[in-house]
């Protein structure tokens, strides 16, 4: 064991830290030498995002010390930041201590002077970001690891205007952080008439905005009946998604009642994301038995839903995120169209890995779109550059995540349940299922697929290979894809947009990151990136061709997916 790692973890049987600590770690100095390492190796890193990491003692681990020295750098930092009262909002997820974790994260904004509002149990990821300019803070945090194994806990911080942490914010909270030497630095000792815990009349602000933001009350009203099943994967969204579909008018909702109570264990799937089939496994049966229009479930921080919708062979079918994106911007754009709101001040807006049909579905109709680096804070970012100049209609990330309007900015899954059951029973009213107005869009803006390969490399070496992966591309870049030339080179990290037709180079406009994408003359893309939070590298595929019969959707289909299978297969990913 190094001397280093084992003077680090010694720290931590001092009175500093409270007595079940001091044993847990001193049992594991004289037991356990590769857990004191992984525990104490290096300090758990505070990234743009937050926290996130495996609960435990120790620096390289999610306690209440860990989380208070974070909760300490974000406070010093507010305070250089503003005058006078200061403000924050606080909610967590239905992980294993977050109610602790999000406690001690009031207790020690209230000891630095800081007003904390603190909800009084678990609740929805975006409902912290619209708690946030609802009661005027500056700053937010919630607890939670999205949809990380249950090890795992986080701690994701935002800003004033509600979205997550973005430049300069993100890098000077991030050095607030690493100032703080260890839990001593910690304003501990809070001020309890600083604490105000937050219940109900939030919710019913949030739910209210929620409501405000449906186009279509006829189609709801006279599709009340729409067969919903509904899983909150044991998190947040069994809070507010039924309890606002009701109060929208839908009638005929069902939930999985072995997900419906919040456990951070997540008893019943292997990993509570929406994003993989086996999480909504329960879910499809429940509907099967009842035979349901709609399924949906969402992750335990309700910012993200996976959805299920009837095919032309009557049977549940699940929508990967880039069908589901398209399918709400096609119809928020066309409602907002036939209520004559357009005025040409509306925009949309997706991540640059996300289907470009959504583009496509925007612009064709007059409404502009925007493209951001991957991560829903550019989106929220976006809006907030915008705002008083043009109005956010909607948009999301291939991801699962979407969002409309204003009243959020994060991405919403309390609020893309609300919209994705009201556009099914537009669609109803209009004679056709989601699956039939998928295939419409398909018809007349193309026939756009996706497809995403992650390849783990874990480990220094692993994070070595990632980065000569990436820059064996961006130096040796495929002359052609699939058989179509390749026209467009886009390097994000060098912010340069390289045109093969013609040689030249322009800006992409967007800040760096070390992302890779190129696009042929089909308009096929591929993109390459390295995760942000995760030991992978994210290889990213989306090809396009004509449905000029509907009747031949299941043909493109299949030809469209044997596409993707030979880029991969081109590229050695397969």
């Amino acid at each position: 064991m190094e001397q280093e790692v084992l003077d680090k973890a010694k720290q931590w049987t001092t009175e500093a830290f409270d007595l079940e600590t001091r044993q847990t770690v001193q049992n594991m100095i004289g037991s356990d030498q590769n857990e004191i390492t992984e525990s104490f190796y290096k300090d758990l890193e505070f990234g743009t995002g937050g926290l996130r990491g495996i609960m435990g003692v120790g620096t390289n681990r999610i306690n209440i010390y860990t989380v208070g020295m974070a909760t300490q750098g974000l406070a010093n930092y507010l305070k250089a930041s503003f005058d006078g009262e200061i403000k924050v909002a606080i909610a967590h997820d239905s992980r294993n201590n977050s109610p602790l974790f999000a406690r001690k994260t009031a207790e020690v904004f209230a000891a630095n002077g800081i007003k904390a509002y603190l909800f009084s149990e678990l609740r929805p990821t975006p409902e912290l970001s619209f708690a946030i300019r609802h009661y005027g803070c500056k700053s937010g945090v919630v607890i939670t690891a999205s949809h990380n194994p249950k090890e795992y806990n986080g701690y994701k911080a935002y800003w004033e205007d509600g979205g997550q942490l973005i430049a300069p914010h993100d890098k000077n909270v991030i050095s607030e952080v690493q100032k703080i030497a260890g839990p001593q630095e910690v304003k501990w000792n809070a001020d309890e008439s600083l604490i105000e815990v937050v219940g109900d009349e939030i919710d019913r602000a949030y739910i209210d905005g929620l409501k405000s933001l449906c186009l279509s009350p006829e189609a709801v009203a006279a599709q009340s009946d729409l067969n919903i099943v509904f899983t909150a994967l044991h998190g947040t969204g069994g809070t507010m998604v039924p309890r606002t579909l009701k109060e929208l008018g839908f009638t005929n909702i069902s939930t999985v009642a072995a997900q419906d109570e919040p456990n951070g264990n997540f008893p019943t799937v292997d990993s509570p994301n929406p994003e993989e089939a086996a999480a909504l496994k329960m879910a499809l049966e429940q509907a099967e038995q009842v035979g349901a229009d709609l399924v949906m479930g969402c992750d335990p921080d309700a910012d993200r839903v996976g959805i299920a919708v009837r095919n032309l062979d009557g049977e549940l079918q699940l929508l990967n995120g880039n069908m589901t994106g398209s399918l709400l911007v096609y119809y928020l754009v066309q409602r907002w169209k036939e209520l004559g709101k357009l005025d040409g001040n509306q925009f949309t807006a997706k991540t640059i890995v996300t289907s470009p049909i959504i583009k496509k579905i925007s612009e064709q109709n007059g409404v502009p779109s925007y493209d951001v680096l991957t991560g829903f804070k550019y989106i929220a970012e976006l809006i907030k550059n915008l705002e008083g100049k043009k109005q956010f209609i909607g948009g999301g990330e291939e991801s699962y995540g979407y969002l409309a309007g204003d009243l959020v900015r994060d991405k919403d899954a309390v609020l893309s349940c609300v919209l994705i059951a009201e556009m099914c029973a537009w669609a109803k009213s209009n004679g056709k299922s989601l699956f039939e107005l998928l295939i419409d869009i398909h018809a007349e803006f193309g026939f756009y697929l996706e497809d995403l390969i992650s390849i783990k490399k874990e480990g220094k070496s692993g994070a070595e290979e990632i980065a000569n992966m990436m820059e064996d591309l961006r130096n040796n870049p495929p002359k052609s894809i699939a058989g179509s030339d390749v026209v467009y080179l886009r390097d994000y990290k060098l912010g340069k947009v390289t045109n093969f037709g013609d040689g030249s180079i322009s800006e992409t406009g967007l800040p760096s990151s070390n992302v890779l994408q190129f696009e042929t003359a089909e308009g096929t893309i591929v993109t390459a990136r390295p995760s942000g939070t995760e030991p992978k590298i994210k290889f990213y595929f989306s090809v396009n061709g004509e449905l000029k019969e509907k009747a031949n959707y299941n043909q493109v289909k299949a030809d469209l997916e044997m596409k993707i299978k030979t880029i991969q297969s081109e590229l050695g990913l397969v």
